[in-house]
C-alpha cells in the first residue's frame, strides 16, 4: 500500500507523518486490496483537520475529522474509516453470499429497499432566498420547492461547510 501525506498550511514533523502512516497502516491486515492511501493534514486557525482517502478495487473509501489537535483528528478519522471499512468487507460478503445462492436457486429475488414514509404537501412557489429561509426556520437539511422565477421544482440541501447547494432540473 502506497501511503501519500499531504499537509497545507502547516509544516509536518517525522512523529507527525510516522504516526499517520501507523495508523493507517494497520487498515492493510484488514483490507489486503488498498492500492493507496492519500492522508490529508491541514490547519486553520484552531481547527486541525485530516483526511483519508483510501482506494480499493476501484472503489473510494472516504473519512475526515476536525478536532483541535492534530493527533486526535488523525485518531478520529481512522475511527471513522475503521467504521467505514467494516461496512464495506460486510457488503463485499453479503455480495458474494447473494451472488452464491443466486447462482443456486436462480428463481430467489433479492430483496429491494421498501418506502416506509410517504409525505406529500403543497409546493407554493416562491424565491431561492424564501427558499433558504424555510428551510432553516423547519431546521431541515434539505427543502423542496418550486422556484418562482423558472417555474421548475428545485431542491436546497445544507452542505457540510454549512452553506447551501440548489439542485435544479436542465431544460
Amino acid at each position: 500500500m502506497n501511503i501519500i501525506i499531504n499537509c497545507r498550511q502547516m509544516d509536518s514533523t517525522r512523529n507527525l507523518k510516522d504516526y499517520a502512516e501507523e495508523k493507517i497502516g494497520k487498515f492493510k491486515k484488514y483490507l489486503g486490496n488498498i492500492s493507496e492511501a492519500t492522508v490529508t493534514l491541514s490547519v486553520e486557525k484552531y481547527r486541525h483537520t485530516a483526511e483519508v482517502l483510501l482506494k480499493v478495487n476501484g472503489s473510494f473509501i472516504q473519512a475526515e475529522s476536525t478536532t483541535g489537535e492534530m493527533y486526535s483528528s488523525i485518531d478520529d478519522v481512522v475511527e471513522k474509516l475503521a467504521r467505514q471499512v467494516r461496512k464495506y468487507k460486510e457488503k463485499n460478503v453479503s455480495l458474494r453470499k447473494n451472488k452464491s445462492k443466486s447462482e443456486s436457486f436462480p428463481e430467489s429475488e433479492e430483496t429491494m429497499p421498501t418506502i416506509i414514509k410517504n409525505k406529500s404537501y403543497n409546493i407554493k412557489p416562491m424565491s431561492v432566498e424564501e427558499a433558504a429561509m424555510q428551510m432553516d426556520l423547519l431546521d431541515k437539511e434539505f427543502f423542496v420547492f418550486t422556484n418562482a422565477s423558472s417555474g421548475n421544482i428545485n431542491v436546497l440541501h445544507k452542505r457540510n461547510d454549512g452553506n447551501f447547494g440548489l439542485i435544479e432540473p436542465l431544460k
